[in-house]
């Protein structure tokens, strides 16, 4: 079973947030007492922090799911939620966290380093807090929000001021066992070590700290081997320290070759940018100082050896020391110049100023609505899409088996100005409306505005209530009409006069009373009825 792990794929997610709640005041006395639902609580959030006790990122590995507790929904009588609790999460010092895709989301260096990685969700609105002059005894209340929820990376890279690197069985970890108290696992066979060794050296006032890569053979940086999974354990180091064989019994190498393989590779490997200096700029591995400590002097070949390829390797600028981890040879040279190395960094690193980002301050704009609207289509159908954070949340908070939930929401669209926007992009009545993304809420629109606002959707002048215009009566028009129908009038009541005189009529005009017809003598009783 694996018992260093360095990288892991972490589930995370908040809590939610209660529900409120929906109350009405009961007393004695008091049949009118009012709505008095409290809040609901909000959701834990997950934050993971630096501890120095930590070395290893196993738990996260056997157990990647993890989960804040949720918010306590709101009571009656104006009493609130229970928070849900932040759930902590230990990593090792220099864990750097990224997305799924590779982008850096924080750089975790320094005890007690925060940084959230699922934030809670909000708790719901109770009646109490919707209540208002228009709506005093408000029958709904605000649902609670999920939290964040989101898989992200930990890597871990060492905190490491001097880096051993060199080929598998060259006494990189029998190295770090004479200079420290670590006691590494060293064996006669190569890829003995399986994870980064980490180990304390003092060397006079100077207390730093030296790990080695495990593995690293020719094709690391593609991959080969363990040297490109574990490089990143490197990569803040101050200087590095090339570990060469003089007494390897494999005729095909020798130490300048081993050297220029190794070289090779750490000119191929991209240094994260997740680690920068003072000055914001990251060196590649290559371009930092560098020793070469030429192991295995103790035995006869190996000085040799040592003695044979040392004027080569000084002549290219290198600083070379003859070392022996098994007798402790040239061990303590070894170190003070390590030291020499690390307290020139920090000097350097204590007189450059840091590097502070100034904030961004992004004020709203005053033509800002805080939401967008985005036509689509769908089976040849025209379909709106809301998005905008306050149209999505307040979606997520609305109960939709509650009529007047329903309502409150629809003014709240409203007065943020969500339907004059469809208006202005075309929607008309019994258009698809999707609030939120492909998971959103799909409604059929149906305008809440007065007035006749509605009947604006066309475009200017071709507006139903201007359609006929041009066909209105001019005045002049307007005055014949009204002398024609005087004109019928009055001879209709000539008409009418005249069939009075004639006896068919009884009275007057004015009277509106008819006789009836004088029947002819020919017709029967059945045409009567």
């Amino acid at each position: 079973m694996a018992s260093f792990v360095d990288r892991v794929v972490l589930h995370v997610s908040g809590g939610t947030g209660g529900h409120g709640c929906v109350s009405v005041h009961r007393e004695k006395f008091k049949p009118l007492g009012g709505p008095d639902g409290g809040n609901g609580g909000d959701g834990g959030d997950v934050i993971l922090r630096v501890d120095h006790q930590t070395t290893t990122l196993l738990d996260y590995h056997h157990a990647p799911h993890r989960h804040a507790t949720n918010g306590g929904p709101g009571m009656g009588d104006w009493r609130g939620g229970k928070s849900g609790e932040t759930l902590i999460l230990p990593v090792p010092d220099g864990t750097v966290v990224k997305s799924k895709d590779g982008t850096v989301l924080a750089d975790l260096v320094g005890e007690g380093a925060e940084y959230v990685a699922a934030a809670g969700g909000l708790g719901g609105l109770g009646n109490a807090s919707l209540s208002s002059q228009k709506r005093r005894a408000p029958g709904f209340a605000l649902l609670g929000i999920e939290g964040d929820a989101r898989d992200i990376v930990l890597e871990l890279k060492s905190i490491a001021d001097i880096a051993l690197v060199g080929f598998p069985s060259a006494g990189k970890s029998s190295l770090i066992a004479a200079m420290s108290a670590a006691r590494p696992k060293i064996a006669d066979y190569p890829f003995t070590t399986l994870i980064p060794n980490l180990g304390v050296v003092q060397s006079g006032d100077v207390r730093f700290t030296i790990a080695d890569v495990p593995g690293l053979i020719e094709g690391a940086s593609e991959g080969k081997g363990l040297g490109h999974h574990f490089l990143r354990h490197v990569e803040r180091c101050a200087a590095l320290v090339h570990v060469l064989d003089c007494g390897t019994l494999e005729s095909d190498r020798d130490p300048l070759a081993d050297l220029a393989i190794i070289e090779a590779e750490l000119e191929k490997y991209s240094v994260d940018m997740s680690y920068a200096g003072a000055d914001g700029e990251v060196v590649p591995l290559n371009h930092r100082p560098r020793l070469v400590a030429l192991n295995k002097v103790d035995l006869p070949d190996g000085k040799d050896m040592a003695e044979f390829v040392r004027p080569e390797l000084e002549s290219r600028g290198y600083r070379v020391f003859e070392i022996s981890a098994t007798s402790h040879e040239g061990l303590r040279q070894l170190g003070f110049a390590m030291a020499e190395i690390v307290q020139a960094a920090r000097a350097a690193l204590a007189a450059a100023p840091p590097k502070v980002q100034p904030p961004i301050l992004r004020p709203r704009a005053v033509n800002e609505s805080g939401f967008k609207i985005r036509r689509e289509e769908k089976n040849l159908e025209p379909l709106f899409r809301v998005l905008g954070d306050k149209p999505v949340r307040w979606v997520k908070q609305t109960d939709f088996t509650n009529e007047e939930a329903i309502g409150y929401l629809a003014d709240r669209l409203a007065k943020l100005g969500v339907e004059n926007e469809l208006f202005k992009q075309g929607a008309t009545p019994g258009d698809t409306v999707v609030i939120g993304e492909d998971d959103g809420v799909v409604f059929d629109w149906e305008p809440t505005m007065m007035a006749g606002a509605e009947l604006l959707a066309a475009p200017r002048g071709t507006d139903v209530r201007f359609a006929d215009i041009g066909d209105r009566p001019t005045r002049g028009q307007k005055r014949d009409e009204q002398v024609e129908r005087r004109e019928a009038k009055a001879a209709a009541r000539a008409e009418l006069e005249a069939e009075r005189k004639a006896g068919i009529w009884t009275e007057s005009v004015s009277g509106r009373r008819v006789a009836k017809p004088v029947k002819e003598s020919g017709l029967g009783a059945e045409d009567d009825q």
